[in-house]
């Protein structure tokens, strides 16, 4: 690799990719290869807990026009998305704007107006570099290049797309001549028009994003994109995460007779009425140990989601359900102000390990469980105005990333209340045709071997510095 110790600035601008990037193996591995890495961050975590080296971003203040360009560029982008591919699912990745106070109102109106106007391929060039012109007149993006200038990285590798915090400090990396490298952070990102950030290059999760990517934004070029994987998944192959049955079931103090399924919680936004599914596999279980099994629920809430909204059910089905929380903390009031602590990835490893089975509602714990051989059961029917009025089908799962599934079964499908406790059943005892096709799906949007992604990733940077020293 390098001989001279090359400096890696790690921009992390939420906690996903504090978990992603600072608990994985991306730094061992990167002291191990001779690299000096930085995480270069405004997130209220102390990385030097974690003996990292870390340096504060000053100023994180956007341009008060960039949020409304930001608007203005996803609705232009989601609107030529669903144009070219005849399909209004993509309108859903659309939240809807305030018009309450002087300042909502005000950046509604505007967001409206540029829409209108830059309504175009060639006007959402120009809406974009917009964005970056603005960004590069703040006392942010001044202090980003000052930074920059002092500490003299070889590299600034942004950990997530979406962050429009993370632009000044990606231009002001630019505007010095230092490569700059964009992570996709996630499956489902790239459909929703989420690449706020550009780059000199970017990492992928797998062909399928890389294709997506090139798809959706052809200002990019192939040779600008690396496909990596994701260090998402590796904490699920450090064998220092395994515990025995017997000592997990101990630690949490779980009834050793039992078999264990776990509830994966979503948030508010994705799943409003998710108590109430809770609720429902809970009582579903409590009729299956009535008529001789001898099952348990583990309550995995949402890491994000503070809510006390779970509690009656909790409370109700006490006799079911066992809370097991995540371990983040909540630092602020802000979303991104909640973060996780490295045990988190251990806690989330030991449940896929010893659950049976995994339920939730559309989420990527489908991969979690299935590398450990665990089905999972999705819910597949909404709430409409009361508890009783049900309608089988759920939106979420017209999503565009949801078309990457193979057609088969990869998981079970849960289309109504009643259909639970079979559904539970046939989990507990037949899963392997289904944790099968949940596994080539799992391949299909990840690259593997699984556990290598932060070699890939350290693989590409190296190249990269290489290619830019020359």
């Amino acid at each position: 690799m390098t001989s001279v110790k090359s400096k890696i600035f790690v921009l992390i601008p939420d906690g996903v990719s504090l978990r992603n990037f600072a608990y994985t193996n991306f730094c061992k591995l990167a002291e191990h290869k001779g690299f000096d890495v930085v995480f270069w961050h405004h997130t209220p975590f102390d990385l030097e807990r974690l003996d990292l080296q870390q340096l504060q971003l000053r100023h994180p203040k956007l341009h008060w026009m960039t949020t409304i360009f930001k608007n203005a560029r996803k609705r232009i982008e989601i609107t030529r998305f669903a144009k070219r591919e005849n399909d209004s699912i993509y309108y859903e990745y659309l939240f809807p704007q305030s018009y309450k106070g002087l300042k909502n109102l005000l950046r509604s109106v505007l967001t409206n107006m540029v829409t209108f106007f830059f309504n175009s391929e060639s006007g959402l060039r120009f809406v974009r570099k917009a964005i970056t012109t603005i960004e590069r007149q703040t006392t942010y993006y001044k202090s980003c290049k000052e930074a920059l200038k002092q500490h003299q990285p070889d590299i600034v590798y942004c950990t997530s797309q979406r962050t429009v915090l993370a632009i000044a400090p990606m231009e002001a990396a630019k505007s010095l001549g230092i490569p700059t490298v964009c992570f996709v952070f996630s499956w489902d990102n790239l459909p929703k028009a989420t690449l706020d950030v550009t780059a000199s290059f970017y990492n992928v999760w797998s062909q399928h994003m890389k294709d997506e990517l090139l798809y959706y934004h052809p200002f990019i070029t192939e040779n600008q994109v690396h496909i990596t994987g994701t260090p998402q998944f590796e904490p699920h192959f450090d064998h220092k995460n395994s515990l025995s049955k017997l000592e997990f079931y101990a630690l949490y103090h779980l009834d050793p007779v039992k078999t264990y399924l776990c509830f994966s919680g979503d948030d508010i936004t994705t799943s409003p009425k998710d108590e109430l599914y809770l609720r429902d596999v809970a009582e579903a279980i409590r009729q299956l140990n009535k008529k001789g099994y001898h099952l348990g629920l583990i309550f995995r809430r949402c890491p994000v989601d503070f809510s006390n909204r779970y509690d009656e059910v909790i409370n109700a089905y006490s006799d079911v359900i066992i809370p097991i929380s995540p371990r983040w903390e909540k630092q602020g009031i802000a979303w991104d102000t909640i973060l996780p602590l490295p045990e988190d990835s251990t806690l989330l490893t030991r449940l896929a390990m010893h659950c049976d089975a995994v339920i939730n509602l559309g989420s990527s714990m489908v991969f979690d469980f299935a590398i450990h051989d665990t089905p999972c059961l999705f819910m597949n029917y909404n709430y409409l105005s009361s508890d009783n009025e049900i309608e089988s089908g759920v939106y979420v799962y017209n999503y565009v990333h949801f078309k990457s599934k193979p057609s088969v079964d990869v998981v079970y499908w849960l289309d109504h209340p009643d259909d639970i406790a079979q559904a539970i059943i046939q989990a507990i005892t037949n899963k392997e045709l289904v944790v099968k096709n949940a596994k080539a799906w799992f391949l299909k949007i990840n690259q593997e071997p699984y556990q290598l992604a932060s070699e890939r990733i350290m693989n590409t940077i190296n190249q990269i510095i290489l290619t830019n020293n020359n």
